[in-house]
């Protein structure tokens, strides 16, 4: 038998690689894919598609020749709950229904089935390209901004992202007025206008449980405290973090540290998942080193530095050398 042109044999060669790659990807599509395998994915990506990754002058998903940066953003990880992405691998279930230590939780594939009927199932932000320029203001809630004035430079943003029971009333000239996405959990719970997405972010099953009935019946009035039974939000725009993204934030991210990632950091995580461009504000402590709440009159109410199950120093120094690797602008404030 004569031997391949050579042409026909790097093309023959080409279509089983792919044919390779795909049916490893299929292999992983029930089950949690090992970290080091997306992150081997995550190179491979970064290195054949770095030019026009996006519209922006600096493209977030661009990791350059940077290894810090391979060795912890996974590109692959998709930090939305969607029907068909909710699976969770054993290892994965155990360890987020630790997290906060639920004991007899409902049966978690029974609850996701429910609430895929009550919000949309659809995954979003799947529109990366070389056409789109995603910028994004990811607005924290320390006291060093009040007094900053970056209201109208928050508001310029496609995307502004607040979490917990951050107020804007009162305070636009310092933190803006527009709101596009609000995380929050049960227990930091508060009401949204028509137009802004709420994005959960789920500790154990029964925060799942909970958005069902605070959408629906209103039965839930309590986790490990008071929660609000109703909330006032559009439950087309509602959407979830996957345990999965929380795991892999805490385990490529965090190394470990900490109990699990707090609110704060899992919503900075959360935008450089889904941002071209991310501007952080309101991170860190106020120029005094007073680390409290913007709409707080005592500097030190907050006091939400140290709160037991987060690494609060470790997590804004990661910020910090994102600033300096340029991957983010981070804005001091006060």
């Amino acid at each position: 038998m004569s031997p391949l042109p050579q042409n026909k044999f790097w093309t023959f060669f080409l279509l089983c690689c792919i044919l390779t790659f795909t049916t490893l990807l299929f292999s992983y599509t029930f089950t949690d894919p090992p970290f080091h395998f997306l992150k081997y994915a995550s190179r491979i990506s970064g290195s054949f598609f770095s030019k026009d990754i996006c519209a922006c002058d600096s493209c977030m998903a661009d990791l350059g020749e940077d290894a810090w940066l391979a060795d912890h953003f996974n590109l692959s990880i998709l930090p939305l709950m969607t029907r068909d992405s909710s699976a969770l691998s054993e290892d994965t279930y155990r360890w987020w229904q630790w997290l906060q230590r639920e004991e007899n939780p409902a049966n978690y594939t029974q609850v996701v089935e429910e609430l895929f009927r009550i919000i949309p199932e659809e995954g979003v932000f799947m529109d990366a390209g070389p056409q789109r320029c995603r910028t994004c203001s990811v607005v924290g809630n320390s006291g060093n901004l009040k007094g900053s004035n970056y209201g109208a430079l928050i508001d310029t943003s496609d995307l502004v992202i607040r979490m917990n029971k951050a107020p804007t009333k009162g305070f636009e000239k310092d933190v803006g007025a527009k709101t596009t996405h609000h995380v929050m959990y049960p227990e930091s719970a508060v009401d949204l206008s028509n137009t802004t997405s709420l994005v959960l972010v789920p500790f154990k099953t029964l925060d799942l449980q909970w958005i069902i009935s605070a959408l629906t019946t209103g039965t839930i009035r309590g986790t490990y405290m008071p929660v609000k039974s109703w909330i006032k939000a559009n439950k087309n725009k509602v959407v979830v973090i996957n345990p999965r993204f929380i795991k892999y934030v805490y385990e490529s991210w965090l190394e470990g540290r900490g109990h699990y990632p707090s609110t704060g950091f899992l919503t900075l995580m959360f935008a450089l998942h889904i941002c071209d461009e991310v501007s952080v504000f309101g991170f860190g402590a106020d120029q005094h080193g007073n680390w409290h709440h913007y709409w707080e009159h005592n500097q030190l109410a907050g006091a939400f530095r140290h709160t037991g199950v987060h690494d609060g120093d470790y997590e804004y120094n990661l910020t910090l050398t994102l600033a300096d690797k340029h991957k983010i602008q981070m804005f001091r404030g006060r």
